[in-house]
């Protein structure tokens, strides 16, 4: 399950066999990583499962498009942004926050990674994030409130907010980690409550972004689970498949229009694309 193209390529860890019916995105340039058969994955994460995802990753940068499955698996974020050596910004498109305390000492899991990070990586500046519920802001543990920095939903509505707001809070190369649990269910379907953004309005912001900052690499998941009927799971697929396209097809555009864009070292290089 390969296809190569190492001048346009999308990263895809595929856990929970979702990815195998979403032929749109294996219809473009990508490199398949299979982690089925890793046990201890499922929201939560063992040692002996982080070791071997680590493996499996080994030789990829954090650069390019990565498609982590869904939202069961966000901490997979946690990984990418671990081989970055150099100071950044981590952007988080999100309806949580991910900052809950593991229920499980010494697991690392979907609901804690962002807090994970912060304690753990010494490159990570600060955290923005990007379409949280305010409910899920309010609880934010104020030790980490000097770090992080919310842009919530209800400011995703005011169309010139984002500017005034990336102008002062953005200053650095950024890792951008994307739920689509943040989209309409009208838009796409995943396994955790959603919020109201449209396909549209998250491509403006993500504009902008890749835009105006140094973007060093993006992960998205938020695929849908994998228990409904038959024929909603295939809708659902469907429905995923097509925005997962046109997220690639949308960043793509952006970076192919950008002649220097954010590289591993710390430094600008002249490249085409991821």
């Amino acid at each position: 399950m390969e296809n190569r193209n190492e001048a346009n390529q999308v990263i895809i860890m595929n856990f929970s066999h979702i990815y195998e019916d979403e032929l749109q995105l294996k219809s473009l340039p990508y490199k398949w990583i299979d982690c089925t058969k890793i046990p201890g994955t499922d929201c939560y994460l063992d040692e002996l499962a982080a070791a071997e995802i680590e493996q499996k990753i080994e030789s990829y940068s954090p650069e390019g498009i990565h498609f982590i499955d869904s939202g069961n698996y966000h901490y997979i974020s946690k990984f990418w942004t671990d081989k970055i050596k150099h100071p950044f910004s981590l952007l988080v498109f999100d309806h949580h926050t991910d900052m809950q305390p593991s229920l499980f000492e010494h697991l690392l899991s979907c609901g804690s990674w962002v807090k994970e990070v912060l304690d753990t990586n010494p490159f990570l500046n600060k955290v923005v994030l990007i379409g949280a519920k305010q409910e899920l802001i309010d609880q934010l543990d104020e030790q980490y409130k000097s770090r992080i920095i919310c842009f919530g939903e209800r400011e995703l509505k005011k169309d010139q907010a984002w500017r005034e707001f990336s102008q002062l809070h953005l200053n650095e190369p950024v890792y951008i980690s994307l739920d689509k649990d943040i989209l309409d269910k009208k838009e796409a379907v995943t396994n955790w409550d959603q919020g109201t953004v449209s396909v549209l309005q998250l491509e403006k912001y993500l504009g902008h972004i890749l835009k105006e900052e140094q973007v060093i690499g993006i992960d998205i998941c938020g695929e849908a689970a994998t228990n409904e009927l038959v024929f909603i799971q295939r809708e659902n697929d469907e429905r995923n498949d097509r925005v997962n396209v046109e997220l690639v097809s949308f960043i793509n555009k952006y970076q192919q229009n950008k002649e220097k864009f954010f590289v591993d070292g710390g430094k600008n290089e002249e490249v085409s694309d991821y």
